[in-house]
């Protein structure tokens, strides 16, 4: 059994990017794939720094992120998960997964051939300006990134609303479905 470390990068412990990672979640566990959700809610991610000093496999910045990097460094996949603030991802987001990559292209390259891609919620827009940015990660992370029936994106606003779009959840299920797809077939 694989297992998928997803991370939510919402500072809402019952917000929408909370709801739609425990669809997908619940769609891996399905699958046959073990998951954890991991919060950044409570979490005070710092900025890389670029020290250096991640040759070691952690980052020596002290503010929880290296237990992170380790769920995601044994498991065999990583999503994220975040929403959409002024079109971007939100800044500890992008905090995390700067130094996150910076410990794995420093130390082991524990990202390469890991499965995974991101998964953005907004109100209104912003979506694929942010799937974009957060793909980037992936794809330098040497990450393979499985499709679905259209981009990992789903609206709402309110605590909830996100459930409400149909094609949305549908599409990340799908997305689900192809990360424990291709999980399986690596193993």
């Amino acid at each position: 059994m694989g297992k998928v470390v997803l991370l939510c990068g919402s500072p809402r412990l019952e917000g929408n990017t909370a709801q739609v990672l425990e669809e997908c979640a619940a769609v891996l566990e399905r699958e046959g794939i073990a998951t954890e959700i991991v919060l950044l809610a409570e979490m005070h991610i710092r900025s890389c720094t670029a020290c250096g000093l991640c040759t070691g496999g952690a980052c020596a910045l002290d503010d929880g992120l290296n237990e992170i990097i380790e769920k995601v460094r044994e498991a065999d996949g990583f999503i994220v998960g975040t929403p959409v603030y002024f079109g971007t991802a939100r800044g500890d987001v992008l905090a995390a997964l700067q130094r996150i990559g910076m410990v794995s292209m420093s130390s082991d390259a524990f990202l390469s051939r890991k499965v995974g891609g991101p998964i953005v919620v907004a109100r209104r827009g912003g979506h694929t300006a942010t799937l974009q940015e957060l793909w980037m990660f992936f794809l330098i992370n040497d990450m393979i990134v499985p499709g679905s029936t259209y981009w990992n994106m789903v609206f709402g606003l309110a605590p909830g609303e996100a459930r409400n779009d149909e094609e949305g959840i549908r599409t990340v299920r799908r997305f689900a479905e192809n990360v424990a797809f291709l999980v399986r077939k690596l193993e």
